[in-house]
């Protein structure tokens, strides 16, 4: 009988486990579409507002509140899929907190992205960005 509960234990924390794996995934696929589509909306599933956006752009240290990076990423036309290439490299999750590392190669430019995700009401936000630029 203790087998068999600790399999449907064990079971049941493997469903959760995959269940928190694709959420967190999807929240990322929020944020790459939002920036590609310039989709508010998408950016604001992605994201809590009281996000940070941090990294260096040359010498110059930014730190960055969400709302601001949001309006400005919004803005224009959505950017041409077949030019751009936003990849998840890693998640690790430990209980109601991901970290993701991902690598976004653009135009003239390669970012690097920790993305630190908490489960909020349910639902996977990323709480704060760091980034690192490198031309390409």
């Amino acid at each position: 009988m203790k087998k068999i509960s600790f399999l449907i234990i064990l079971l049941f924390s493997l469903k959760a486990q995959a269940q928190d794996l694709s959420d967190v995934t999807q929240t990322i696929h929020f944020y790459f579409e939002g920036m590609m589509e310039r989709n508010r909306e998408k950016l604001d599933q992605a994201f809590i507002p009281e996000a940070k956006l941090i990294g260096y752009r040359g010498a110059e240290l930014f730190i960055t509140p969400y709302e601001e990076w949001a309006r400005a990423t919004s803005k224009g036309e959505p950017r041409d899929p077949k030019l751009y290439i936003n990849e998840i490299k890693g998640i690790r999750i430990v209980g109601t907190m991901a970290l993701a590392e991902t690598e976004l190669h653009w135009p003239g430019i390669r970012y690097y992205d920790f993305l630190t995700l908490i489960k909020v009401e349910g639902k996977w936000k990323i709480v704060h960005k760091s980034w690192h630029e490198t031309p390409q």
